[in-house]
């Protein structure tokens, strides 16, 4: 299970929703995926504290850059992180789509 769907079977949850439920043709945890992929895309980029705080273990790799480059480093992991998240949702919500077509 990759972590956009966990994310929306935990928003299914918190929402008093049986994640399994299949009485709309595909679990009821997908219908929170558009939800999840707002939240990633929000969180695309790091706040300013983020990046300190990830500079700071940046910095061990390139101790003769600057704090600013430091945090610029550290932020591009960030975003890294978030594109590749972020691919593997479109994948998720591809996969739903396609299976909730094949149920009709």
């Amino acid at each position: 299970m990759n972590l956009i769907e966990k994310a929306a079977r935990s928003v299914c949850h918190a929402d008093d929703h049986d994640a399994e439920d299949m009485s709309s043709g595909a679990p009821r945890w997908t219908t929170y995926l558009p939800q999840v992929m707002t939240v990633v895309d929000a969180l695309h980029e790091p706040s300013q504290v983020m990046k300190e705080a990830g500079s700071e273990i940046i910095r061990h790799v390139g101790a003769e850059k600057s704090d600013i480059g430091h945090q610029s480093d550290a932020a591009n992991v960030w975003r890294f992180m978030m594109d590749t998240l972020h691919q593997d949702g479109r994948h998720a919500v591809a996969a739903t789509t396609t299976v909730s077509r094949s149920r009709i």
